[in-house]
């Protein structure tokens, strides 16, 4: 049964506006190989091992494929539109100066083990999320900004306070992040809750977690609390999900092509043709948040120099990693945020491909051509190194590109990748010269989630007082515009300070075979399993 779309309660939208799925639209197949039919298997090859089975620690897309699955979020936000609409809440009311976020549950929502939903499960889920920190879970702890804690008013109502205002918490609260878990998982420490038998309210279970090999959930059965933003009510239509690490791209593709898996993760352009030949097709879809690109550490090395920061801006040929490494639906960095976020704001002028400029400002700065074409001033080499990991299969091939574009500057980059937890620890530690990645959120807050003082501070930086002024009363404010201006501001300083130097917006590229239908992107363009079906499963 098609749920009629109804409004979201009447409320603050914390500034969400239009997300557009970019590339080949928001789902796989759906309409042509008639209505849906329940059951079947999907085999999903994921390009890279979740990091951790427990929702509010996953930061990877990989991970968080597998753990959105299991938990549902107290409010969803439509693809199409940015809106923030009803999931375990029904309703919801803001104070004014956005401090006070009260929310209504549904009723006989319940977890996977039988517990129910109730207040209580809201504020202990978030008080364990603050104690897991912001090193094991730093997406969930920046939502939670100044969090005072979590009343319940009666069994069903529940109102969170926050010491200053927190606009963005009403879309923090549709993140995986934040998504609703049991009494049993929230009483768990942090190592023992990557283990993988957490227990949400979501339309899929824990069947089998195997770190670094292979995930296997379960249709829930009973559930019937779906989002708004689903198509359908009741129980998932797959009966199982199996996902099953393969990091080489050529073999997820051929696995695809020969029947042996469904679909797939990090389809890269040389795949299509073998795709498509088996009538599957290649859903893409571009990611909002934070652009891949790389964070340098202001206190260490040549990046101490805020002229060789600024060069490097110029320095890339964002349209050659696309065309060169990539495909068109991806797109070269215009900003620090994705053309798709709320309050992006156009700052392409920066960042043209201008090497010329490039080298006069590190000729004004003093950093003139070695005997070997790279710059040196007082006895020091302008060479610096990037820490990566393969959360995206291009970033490899990506930054050997820059290495090449870099070094016709005089810049000398070495890459250094390293695993997904290595690089975690690098970046807690701040042991690095720059980090390369990138942040997926559906809401400019990520830039404070990343950059501020408070947050993340990637950049190693010390006070920019205009940049801090407004990462903090984009916090402060209800109203949309003028949010939506002090990000504005707060995309421009970054740049100015040189903060973050821009790359390519991330696009979700997924294979999916002809018989695998309505495989659907959320908000935050990762994947919801939900509506999946498989046609003509009964024959596989």
């Amino acid at each position: 049964m098609i749920r009629h779309r109804i409004a979201a309660f009447a409320g603050v939208l914390a500034a969400t506006a239009t997300v557009v799925a970019c590339g080949g639209g928001d789902t796989v197949g759906g309409g042509q190989a008639g209505p849906p039919q329940p059951g079947g298997t999907l085999r999903y090859g994921l390009s890279q091992a979740p990091s951790c089975s427990d929702p509010a620690q996953a930061g990877s897309n990989q991970t968080i494929y597998v753990t959105r699955q299991i938990v549902d979020s107290l409010t969803d936000q439509d693809p199409a539109t940015g809106a923030i609409t009803p999931w375990l809440a029904r309703s919801w009311e803001v104070s004014p100066d956005a401090k006070v976020f009260t929310f209504t549950l549904t009723d006989g929502v319940t977890f996977s083990d039988g517990t129910p939903l109730t207040a209580e499960s809201v504020r202990d889920t978030f008080d364990a999320v603050v104690r897991l920190g912001g090193a094991k879970a730093p997406l969930g702890v920046s939502y939670l900004a100044n969090y005072v804690g979590t009343t319940v008013v009666d069994k069903l109502t529940a109102r969170v306070e926050f010491s200053a205002p927190n606009a963005q918490f009403l879309q923090a609260s549709s993140t995986s992040q934040l998504g609703i878990l049991a009494p049993s998982t929230n009483a768990k420490p942090a190592e023992a809750r990557c283990a993988g038998d957490n227990i949400g309210s979501g339309p899929f279970t824990y069947a089998e977690y195997k770190q670094d090999v292979s995930v296997t959930l379960a249709k829930r059965a009973g559930y019937h609390w779906g989002s708004q933003v689903f198509a359908h009510e009741g129980e998932a239509y797959l009966d199982r999900i199996e996902f099953t690490v393969v990091p080489e791209s050529g073999v997820r593709t051929g696995s695809l092509a020969s029947g042996q898996l469904d679909a797939i993760s990090d389809a890269l352009p040389q795949d299509a043709p073998q795709i498509e030949a088996v009538g599957g097709r290649v859903l893409s879809t571009s990611n909002p948040g934070l652009v891949f690109g790389f964070h340098p550490n202001v206190t260490r090395g040549p990046l101490r120099d805020p002229a060789v920061r600024q060069a490097l801006l110029p320095a890339l040929d964002r349209r050659q990693l696309i065309d060169t490494v990539l495909s068109p639906q991806f797109r070269p960095a215009t900003s620090v945020l994705a053309a798709s976020t709320p309050a992006y704001t156009d700052l392409s002028a920066r960042l043209g491909y201008d090497p010329a400029k490039a080298k006069t400002i590190l000729d004004q700065a003093g950093w003139l051509p070695g005997a070997d074409g790279i710059r040196v001033k007082g006895g020091e080499r302008l060479s610096f190194g990037v820490t990566f990991s393969q959360v995206f299969a291009g970033n490899q091939a990506i930054l050997e590109l820059v290495q090449q574009q870099l070094r016709q500057v005089g810049v000398d980059l070495r890459l250094d990748l390293v695993s997904f937890s290595e690089q975690t620890a690098r970046q807690n530690s701040k042991d690095y010269d720059a980090v390369y990645g990138n942040s997926t959120r559906a809401d400019g807050d990520i830039l404070r989630t990343t950059f501020a003082l408070t947050g993340r501070n990637l950049s190693v930086r010390g006070p920019v007082p205009a940049l801090d002024t407004a990462l903090d009363q984009q916090l402060a404010t209800n109203d949309p515009a003028a949010r939506a201006a002090l990000i504005a501001t707060a995309q421009r300083e970054i740049l100015d300070n040189g903060l973050y130097v821009p790359t390519i917006e991330l696009s979700q590229a997924i294979g999916a075979a002809a018989h695998t239908q309505d495989l659907k992107f959320e908000a935050s363009a990762r994947l919801q399993f939900f509506d999946t079906w498989l046609s003509g499963h009964g024959d596989d």
